[in-house]
């Protein structure tokens, strides 16, 4: 129990990091912009904003608007309490919460392999980039399934995937109006304050915690869990921002192992909506594999190119 738990942790703490490169990128550069006051604002108050607020209030809040009947308090403490009839609330109402936010997590990495620009760390990406126009007619194919299979179990388990497809393209079209905003932020002639930009970074940074919150689910529905494992990756990666950003960046293929964790991720949450058994440790497991194998892919891509 105890080693599950900390192996938990770690995986939350790991993924969190990982999906979140992007993010600490784009704070990284915008950063630079600030004056060193407006950097330390940032990394306390951001820091206890990410942590408290964002993955504190987050799962939180979906666990609530998932099993409503529990409570405030009852969806905050739920999976400590010893009662049987709040054990049976989370198992009959958990189903939702996993296939829609499933439904999220693959298709977030599919629009990655269809679409998104990046570095080729398996021959079929660059196949599927080239195809990118299929992106829609592949998503709309699953979600079709997903949701006629769904249909035949719970007509509310049908309406958690489409959820989980509606939070994709609202927090897409976030992040897509995010990457132009951040170009007029580092543009020379910008004359944006401090305070303002710690603002739109916080924003940002509410955008792509999604990713990481709805993720965690795939490792546990521990509310507390979840607020530490990712929290702890929240903290590790604003230490990172500053000092080693461009450190990080010398793992090209570290986004693909984010990707295909999520992907990964993605599946084994719809398996556990569809009521199939997956042990507890398999997901934390799975992503340190896999996040693993691209750092090395990354090291030995280094040494080859200095060679």
């Amino acid at each position: 129990m105890i080693f599950t738990m900390i192996l938990t942790v770690l995986g939350l703490c790991l993924f969190e990091i990982i999906s979140s490169i992007d993010n600490a990128v784009i704070n990284a550069e915008i950063l630079g912009t600030m004056s060193k006051r407006g950097q330390k604002w940032f990394l306390l108050w951001g820091f206890i904003f990410a942590v408290f607020v964002v993955r504190g209030l987050l799962p939180w809040i979906i666990i609530w608007a998932t099993v409503p009947s529990l409570g405030p308090i009852g969806s905050l403490t739920a999976t400590f309490s010893n009662d049987p009839s709040i054990k049976t609330a989370i198992e009959s109402s958990s189903p939702i919460l996993l296939l829609g936010g499933g439904v999220f997590l693959i298709f977030l990495f599919f629009h990655w392999l269809f679409l998104e620009t990046k570095n080729f760390g398996l021959r079929h990406e660059k196949f599927f980039q080239k195809n990118g126009v299929w992106f829609f007619a592949v998503i709309s194919i699953l979600l079709a399934i997903i949701v006629w299979y769904a249909l035949k179990i719970n007509s509310m388990l049908a309406f958690g995937a489409i959820i989980g497809s509606t939070a994709f393209f609202i927090t897409h079209g976030f992040k897509e109006n995010a990457e132009k905003s951040e170009q007029k932020l580092l543009s020379g002639d910008n004359k944006m304050s401090d305070l303002s930009k710690i603002l739109y970074l916080e924003i940002i940074d509410s955008t792509f915690s999604i990713d990481g919150v709805l993720g965690a689910f795939a490792f546990t529905l521990s509310v507390p869990l979840i607020i530490i494992g990712n929290g702890l990756g929240a903290f590790i990666l604003r230490k990172l921002t500053i000092g080693n950003i461009d450190r990080i960046k010398k793992y090209i293929f570290l986004k693909n192992g984010a990707m295909y964790s999520i992907f990964v991720l993605g599946i084994i949450m719809l398996g556990d909506g569809f009521g199939i058994e997956i042990p507890a440790w398999l997901s934390p497991v799975i992503t340190f594999l896999i996040i693993g194998f691209f750092v090395i892919k990354s090291v030995r891509f280094n040494k080859l190119k200095l060679q």
